[in-house]
């Protein structure tokens, strides 16, 4: 009788314990998937996963406690992108948050469904992401940092440092096809009307870089517009440093170039603008569809010189720039 008692107790216990953990289960079992998907690895854009994570933080979640970030990197392989949307899908994430242009014409593509909120410099109605910026009026919504717009200032800063300039180089990447279209577009347009003539030098992997500077040395340009474009902000090292090694002073689109050596910036505020990505896809979560979002355009830009740089390079900052910079690294 007793040993029959014990066994009851014993089942009972086992049952209650099974019962208790089923809550913890189902908890995790029940938390989101956020899908994040960008060109490159994202530990090399590291400021603007800080800056997604916060976003998310801010409205509650918190990566591992009650969300889970799946990220998916192409390595700088543009055509992996639509592969990785796909594969995101399949994981049945509750959102994606897509990185650059490329990448959310690739989730677009993969999905009518799964919200997805973007990260983009250009102009996401022009590239057919949503309908107006007011009413996305699809599945789509996000943030333009309008890095493309900024064109025109990057190189009026550039010809402020170097009054003489008369011909500028252009590195594009080919392989990311539209953003490379705009930004010569762009460019050549502003070139123009200030009097300067461009030189196209086209890279889109490690070693097409070292390539495209090896002509820069022998083509003599008297300086450098690097394109806002996501293989070159994860090569930004390289990039740099390849500036410096040829002493061509170089206009990049975000801080993240000059906080490594680069000489100049011009552009919207990044990490800002994934914070804002962050918050979207919070809401979405909470229950908010991206439809009823607007897109969120940044509203200030930061010119941020590298003193040291310019110093290496020999070149004098004149005092109107150094006035209306934001911040000077010394």
């Amino acid at each position: 009788m007793l040993d029959l008692r014990r066994r009851q107790f014993i089942t009972l216990f086992g049952g209650a314990g099974a019962a208790w953990s089923l809550p913890a289960r189902a908890q995790r079992a029940a938390m989101p998937k956020v899908g994040f998907l960008y060109p490159a690895s994202p530990d090399t854009i590291a400021d603007r996963v800080r800056g997604f994570r916060q976003g998310l933080k801010d409205v509650g979640y918190v990566d591992g406690e009650n969300v889970a970030i799946e990220y998916r990197g192409a390595d700088g392989e543009f055509d992996r992108l639509p592969a990785l949307a796909a594969e995101l899908v399949r994981q049945q994430v509750a959102v994606i948050a897509a990185g650059n242009l490329a990448s959310a014409l690739a989730a677009k593509a993969a999905t009518k469904t799964v919200p997805i909120v973007f990260a983009v410099g250009e102009d996401p109605v022009r590239f057919g992401l949503v309908a107006t910026l007011a009413r996305p009026g699809s599945n789509l919504t996000g943030i333009n940092f309008l890095n493309v717009d900024v064109t025109t200032k990057r190189l009026e800063f550039l010809r402020e440092l170097m009054p003489g300039a008369t011909r500028v180089a252009v590195l594009v990447n080919p392989t990311n096809g539209p953003v490379a279209e705009l930004a010569l577009g762009h460019v050549a347009e502003a070139a123009r009307a200030l009097g300067l003539q461009i030189q196209i030098l086209n890279a889109s992997t490690s070693r097409e870089i070292d390539a495209a500077f090896a002509t820069l040395a022998r083509e003599r340009p008297d300086g450098l517009f690097v394109s806002g474009d996501a293989l070159f902000t994860s090569r930004r090292v390289q990039v740099t440093i390849a500036a410096a090694r040829h002493a061509v002073p170089a206009t990049y689109s975000q801080r993240a170039f000059t906080d490594v050596g680069g000489l100049m910036s011009y552009g919207g505020n990044v990490p800002e603008a994934y914070r804002q990505v962050g918050i979207y896809i919070g809401r979405i979560l909470k229950g908010a569809k991206p439809a009823d979002l607007p897109v969120v355009q940044a509203s200030k830009f930061e010119l941020v010189i590298n003193a040291q740089t310019a110093r290496t390079l020999g070149l004098g900052v004149p005092p109107p720039l150094l006035a209306l910079a934001d911040e000077v690294i010394e």
